[in-house]
């Protein structure tokens, strides 16, 4: 993010929209069943520089709490 002069909110903004971004349609309907049922859900985005990242929200615990969201490169989950 640095390289490409992004910030993390712009990733985070566009996760916490519904937009999914590069995900595959069987994804892309976990997250929006994710959001109703509480399972993790999975973002994948590419900087200005080509380098593509994930953002994931853990699922929900049983307070119904997501409790963090991750900004990740693939090669490091």
């Amino acid at each position: 993010m640095e390289e490409s002069g992004q910030a993390p909110e712009f990733f985070i903004d566009r996760h916490v929209a519904g937009d999914w971004g590069e995900v595959g349609v069987e994804d892309w309907k976990l997250n929006d069943e994710a959001l109703k049922n509480g399972g993790r859900i999975l973002s994948a985005y590419r900087t200005l520089k080509g380098k593509k990242l994930w953002v994931i929200t853990e699922a929900m615990d049983d307070e119904g709490k997501r409790e963090a969201t991750t900004i990740l490169l693939p090669e490091d989950y």
